[in-house]
This record gives structure tokens, C-alpha cells and sequence, in this order.
């Protein structure tokens, strides 16, 4: 096991459900996310909860599950369009033992469980991303791409590159159990 990532207790919030917010992270509109448990959300992620549709039934704008590792300065935002003049958002639904990497900016509709984002990537409007893929550093998904089951996408624009292999659930579950596992608070500064 690679060595513990401390952090200092008192820049992050610790939920119920295990899920660890930092403090310098701007979750605006939080009542219309969730957050399925164990979940790192790191130092300057912005997640837009605010953006959502109005009317009765359109609470929830973002949802992820378990062992989900947001990087720092991410950014999700529902996606949005324009129906008959009127400006809608959509929901984001994203799937367990996600990691979405540093500096990426997403606008997914769907994102699957076991999936991969690397840094500095643009995921564009109502991308789905099926289960068990992996976007490579630095790559630009086009507005409503489907990224199927166990592919690796990678460029720009973002286009197939090969497929993954059959071990990818487990290899990406045990990769964020692991770093969740390492994730470990200090009173102090070390």
C-alpha cells in the first residue's frame, strides 16, 4: 500500500456517510446534490447545484455515488439546452468509484461506475460515459458523445482509442478504496 495523503481536519468537512468536503471547495445549491458516501470532493472543485430546472420535481441536479474522488479545481455543471425559448438545466448522474482528475470540467448527462477522468479534460454537454471507462489527461469530449462500456478515449476532439481490459471494474474499485483509505486527517500540519 502506497503511503497515507494527510490533510489538515480542519480544511475539510466530514459527512455522516464518510464523505470528506474541502472547505476551499464551492458547492453552491447543496441541497439539490448527493453525495453517495466516502466521497472526496478536493480543494477548489466547483460543483453547481444551483443550475437546475424550476418547477416541482426537478430537485436533485447532481448526484454521485460511492468512493467518488473530485480533483482539485473541477468543475460540474449540469448540462443545459434551450427548449421552445425557455433555458433548461438536466440532471448529472454520476456512478460509483468515479475519479474525475484535476483542473476537468464536466457537463456529462451520465457518467458509469468505474469510470476514469484524467486532468485538464472537457467533458461536454450530455456526454454519457458508460461503465468501466477511461478518459486520458488533457482530452475534449464533444457535447452528446456516448463513451461506451470498457473503452479508453483520448485527443481532441476525444475519439476511441482502444479497448479496456476485462479487469478494469476491479482495478478502479480497488484504486479508489485504496486512495480513500489513504486519505487520512491530522490535527496538525505535517
Amino acid at each position: 500500500m502506497e503511503s497515507p495523503i494527510y490533510y489538515s481536519r480542519t480544511e475539510f468537512i466530514e459527512t455522516d456517510t464518510g464523505n470528506k468536503v474541502s472547505r476551499r471547495a464551492t458547492i453552491a445549491g447543496p441541497q439539490n446534490i448527493i453525495l453517495g458516501g466516502k466521497t472526496i470532493i478536493s480543494s477548489g472543485a466547483i460543483i453547481r447545484g444551483d443550475l437546475r430546472r424550476s418547477g416541482p420535481g426537478h430537485a436533485v441536479v447532481i448526484s454521485l455515488g460511492r468512493y467518488c474522488l473530485i480533483g482539485e479545481a473541477c468543475v460540474l455543471r449540469p448540462p443545459y439546452k434551450t427548449y421552445r425559448g425557455a433555458f433548461n438545466y438536466y440532471p448529472m448522474k454520476i456512478g460509483d468509484h468515479v475519479h474525475i482528475g484535476a483542473g476537468s470540467v464536466v457537463e456529462a448527462a451520465t457518467i458509469g461506475n468505474c469510470v476514469e477522468i484524467g486532468k485538464n479534460c472537457v467533458i461536454g454537454k450530455f456526454t454519457i460515459i458508460k461503465d468501466c471507462a477511461k478518459v486520458v489527461d488533457n482530452t475534449v469530449v464533444p457535447p452528446n458523445t456516448v463513451i461506451p462500456a470498457m473503452s479508453l478515449f483520448a485527443g481532441s476532439p476525444g475519439h476511441f482509442v482502444e479497448d479496456l481490459p476485462e479487469s478494469t471494474q476491479e482495478i478502479v474499485e480497488a484504486e479508489t478504496k485504496e486512495y480513500y483509505g489513504r486519505f487520512q486527517a491530522v490535527d496538525k500540519e505535517r
